[in-house]
């Protein structure tokens, strides 16, 4: 594979054609982080038709917190037998001083504090039907004792109301949970997808899928190889590469209606790897218009008022702009040799070299405050295989992310800046894995078919 990717990049400098990267599996845990708060919530419970579907509200709930890197979600398995359900079961205040050993009241809020569940916050609520819908109570009470009474202690009281079925279950706890996770500077990822390549269907086309994995649907039919997808800062838009017409050009679709935007390829061997300015409106991507090695070119969304921006005599591929300023980006240069990723400007000035140098450095991704970079590269504790490394970009201080869990590549943040989304293959099929942005946590969302080059989308504005 090593030797395939080195012959694919020799290509792509001579004659200008596709450059693909893959991706890999693993698996992972998060561990306590005294320097975050703790968070409980009880399994709530339901009443009448709403009982068969209240378990999917508890399972969302739990994943959602638990693998959120903002907080410490604390295990069920340390909650007492018979925890309080709403409000009317709860006691304020402390104890009084016992003798001999404490009995802990699970309806006493501040006892929630104590050993062995020692936590900051608890949730707490129901769920029952009503007029046909699945409607949950769900309450947030902080557990310092220090508070006097329940209305001090609560930090919110909601209703939320979904389809009484499993996805409506499942739809409230994500936002039961994005409002805990709120409290505490977390930003919800409902209503966020995940573009990727699948050849599920028999060739390489774009799908989409929520963010947590579900709803899984095919985007395009061309029977041929699709790749490369980036999606628009607006959540509008998905533009890809594709060998439908025989040689690779630049696609966009809609993500609303899944119709074909228009987009104007000069005629060139290859135009491919697009990526969007920060307002949608204007894209980068690179093209062997000019013969020679790929280059960078700036136009409108559509493909007009084209305008070439770097004249290197090396390919430059997968420029990715900077969401925060607009006004600089990374790209994946030859200049050096073997790829390695630059910084410039959109002018493509101002050029310096971010990785080291030694290995083959790739895929690189923003983080949405344009501090970090996401990529990929072959040094590390796995010389010569892909791994995800993370890159403080004023310093070029590196962090490892993945180790010895095969073939990681594409990362892609995710629009709360605290997750990642990339592709990892052991064995021969990749699938699409997700993890915290401090390599915690990981997780696969995709189990069929070879799955790659994953690109998290933000909600629709």
């Amino acid at each position: 594979m090593q030797i395939r990717r080195l012959i694919t990049f020799a290509a792509l400098l001579l004659c200008g054609r596709q450059w693909l990267a893959a991706g890999q599996q693993i698996e992972g845990r998060i561990e306590k982080n005294p320097g975050k708060p703790f968070v409980a919530v009880t399994d709530f419970r339901a009443s009448g038709a709403a009982a068969a579907f209240v378990a999917a509200f508890n399972t969302t709930v739990a994943a959602d917190l638990a693998g959120s890197p903002v907080i410490n979600f604390v295990p069920k398995t340390l909650y007492p037998i018979q925890p309080p359900q709403q409000p009317s079961d709860l006691i304020a205040g402390v104890a009084p001083p016992a003798r001999g050993a404490v009995t802990i009241d699970p309806k006493r809020i501040s006892d929630w504090s104590l050993p062995p569940v020692s936590t900051n916050f608890l949730g707490i609520g129901y769920a029952a039907e009503s007029n046909g819908q699945f409607v949950v109570f769900g309450w947030f009470y902080s557990t310092a004792p220090t508070i006097a009474t329940l209305q001090q202690a609560q930090v919110f009281g909601k209703v939320y109301t979904a389809t009484l079925n499993e996805s409506g279950a499942v739809d409230a706890g994500h936002r039961y949970a994005a409002d805990i996770l709120a409290q505490f500077g977390g930003k919800s990822l409902v209503g966020t997808h995940i573009v990727f390549v699948s050849d599920r269907s028999g060739s390489k086309e774009i799908w989409v899928m929520n963010w947590d994995g579900t709803e899984q649907r095919q985007l395009t039919r061309f029977g041929s190889i699709s790749t490369f997808p980036s999606a628009s800062p607006d959540g509008h838009a998905v533009a890809f590469t594709s060998y439908a017409n025989g040689s690779p050009n630049i696609y966009m679709l809609s993500l609303d209606t899944g119709r074909k935007l228009p987009f104007y390829n000069q005629r060139a061997s290859m135009n491919a790897f697009i990526s969007f300015t920060p307002d949608s409106k204007r894209v980068v991507f690179s093209s062997t218009a000019a013969a020679g090695p790929a280059q960078l070119y700036l136009a409108n969304a559509n493909g007009s008022d084209l305008r070439r921006i770097t004249s290197s005599g090396a390919i430059e591929v997968e420029a990715k702009i900077n969401p925060k300023t607009g006004n600089d980006m990374v790209v994946v240069s030859g200049r050096s040799g073997m790829p390695q990723i630059y910084r410039m400007n959109l002018e493509g000035a101002d050029v310096s070299r971010l990785t080291a140098g030694t290995g083959e450095a790739t895929n690189p991704s923003w983080s949405p405050d344009g501090s970090h970079i996401a990529f990929a590269w072959t040094k590390g504790f796995e010389p010569g295989n892909y791994n995800i490394f993370l890159m403080d970009v004023a310093s070029q201080q590196t962090t490892q992310l993945t180790a010895n869990e095969g073939r990681n590549e594409n990362p892609s943040w995710a629009p709360d800046g605290a997750h990642l989304v990339y592709a990892s293959k052991r064995g021969r099929q990749s699938q699409i894995w997700v993890m915290n942005a401090d390599g915690t946590g990981k997780r696969a969302l995709t189990q069929s078919g070879s799955n790659e080059k994953p690109v998290w989308v933000n909600a629709a504005q």
